[in-house]
């Protein structure tokens, strides 16, 4: 099927099921009258119901207490009360976040059930407050580190494009329960690329915001100076509209910035004239990239060129060293976290898992401190970088997913290009850019300043206006739905 075919496939389809794609979609039909919160949550869920036996989305679906949510946001929007863009979404929360009404089990057997019984994190709690709609926990691996392992009796999330792919982990049944249109968007994790890695490989957008933009409590820690909860929906629109509800100081979060939060959808004007744009192409060159991912990161960059935006050259200063320092700084404190646990239950955890943080184990403390010493160093030469240039491109990954079965997950580290922005906890986005030859989805990053997500998001926003990548629907879903 060519990608004309499947967008028009998928026109139909969500014509015929009254579907929205979007958030923004979804609320101006809830606000018309065309659609109501519960015959969308119903939608969602009966998409679930053929899809996620077969992509492993969710750990536990929240069905009726979906439903008695949605029915409470027809009631408020029909007396006049409006929360705003999330008034009436289904949403789903990956599953090392705490909810009220699910259990928290991190995709693992190690987990406290008391964890999860604390009531929502703040960010979900957020985001009730402004009406959205709880679907159920989403898969993840196991403690959002690590590949796919069926060994302990847990979904294998499996790409919404291709069966036989993964999603991109660790966000992945947020990523692919996005992409399948059995929720309109979700929260994510990200220590080192676990939202934009999924976001990419499943053809959606996802946003790492500055570290301490978003608290972080009531989520499962992995990685405490380098966690970052951000959302995932189909477009750079939706992300803003979230993240404007999840961002904002709360005191249980150490981490949390006291930090006025700006006005993300007012940012999105359309117009990019003038912005200067870095381009980083020096990774195309390197032998891990995808000649699809090289020619639609061109492309990509003629976009922004063609909408006005002023391209400069720039190379991502320390790059290996930054990448390195995550690598390290995220070893040593997940297996800090795990060290009682790993010593006590070893063979209790999945051994993607156990290997993953087993590696900190072998880390010096003075490697850790060195480490962070690089990060301070790489967080100047940043600085010194963004006085050129207001944001900089990049792909998100030099290749479509792999293979589920016999995963490398080790080997893939040097062609996913994430995990330099969380070492200097600079925000930065994954948005679709297109399918590559084999017909998978592939990102374009945009990292930018601290605390200048709404220039990112007005940039990914003009993109999207000029480009239809993320309005792609799977052919596959399309013919799994009949």
């Amino acid at each position: 099927m060519t990608v004309d075919t499947a967008r028009d496939t998928a026109t139909a389809s969500r014509a015929a099921d009254q579907l929205p794609l979007t958030i923004t979609e979804a609320g101006t039909a809830l606000r018309s009258g065309a659609i109501t919160a519960v015959a969308l949550t119903q939608a969602v869920q009966a998409r679930a119901d053929v899809l996620d036996p077969i992509l492993g989305c969710y750990i536990t679906r929240t069905n009726e207490s979906a439903l008695a949510a949605a029915a409470t946001a027809d009631a408020e929007l029909a007396a006049g009360l409006d929360r705003g863009p999330l008034h009436g979404i289904p949403l789903g929360i990956k599953d090392i976040i705490a909810t009220n009404e699910a259990p928290t089990t991190a995709q693992s057997l190690i987990l406290d059930p008391q964890f999860g019984q604390q009531g929502d994190a703040v960010v979900v709690r957020r985001l009730r407050a402004a009406g959205a709609v709880i679907t159920g926990k989403a898969t993840t691996m196991e403690y959002a580190i690590g590949a796919p392992d069926s060994s302990k009796g847990f979904p294998t999330p499996r790409n919404p494009y291709n069966l036989e792919h993964w999603t991109g982990g660790s966000s992945s049944g947020t990523g692919n329960g996005v992409a399948a249109g059995m929720f309109l968007g979700g929260l994510g994790t990200d220590t080192g690329g676990s939202v934009r890695m999924p976001a990419a490989w499943c053809g959606i957008s996802g946003m790492k915001q500055t570290f301490g933009r978003v608290p972080k409590s009531g989520c499962v820690p992995l990685g405490m100076s380098l966690d970052h909860i951000g959302p995932m929906t189909r477009s750079a629109r939706d992300c803003a509209a979230m993240l404007a509800v999840m961002a904002g100081h709360d005191n249980s979060d150490a981490c949390s910035v006291d930090r006025p939060v700006d006005d993300y959808l007012a940012a999105l004007t359309g117009d990019v004239t003038g912005l200067r744009v870095g381009v980083d192409l020096s990774f195309l060159d390197r032998t891990e990239c995808d000649p699809d991912v090289a020619a639609m990161m061109r492309a990509a960059v003629d976009v922004f060129a063609d909408a006005g935006a002023l391209i400069v050259p720039v190379a991502l200063p320390l790059y290996e060293e930054l990448s390195f320092a995550n690598r390290v700084t995220s070893n040593s404190e997940s297996s800090t976290y795990h060290r009682p646990d790993l010593k006590a239950r070893w063979s209790d955890y999945g051994k993607p898992t156990r290997m993953a943080i087993g590696r900190g184990m072998l880390i010096a403390a003075a490697d850790y401190v060195q480490a962070q010493r690089v990060r301070r160093v790489g967080v100047r030469a940043a600085a010194e970088m963004f006085a050129d240039v207001d944001l900089v491109l990049t792909p998100t990954c030099l290749s479509a997913a792999p293979n589920v079965e016999g995963l490398d997950f080790f080997g893939l580290f040097s062609s996913l290009l994430m995990s330099y922005w969380n070492a200097i906890g600079h925000p930065a986005m994954s948005i679709p850019m297109g399918l590559t030859s084999a017909g998978l989805p592939v990102g374009l990053q945009l990292g930018g300043r601290p605390f200048e997500e709404a220039t990112i998001f007005r940039a990914a926003d003009a993109f999207q206006l000029h480009t239809d990548h993320h309005l792609q629907e799977s052919p596959l879903v399309l013919d799994l739905l009949g």
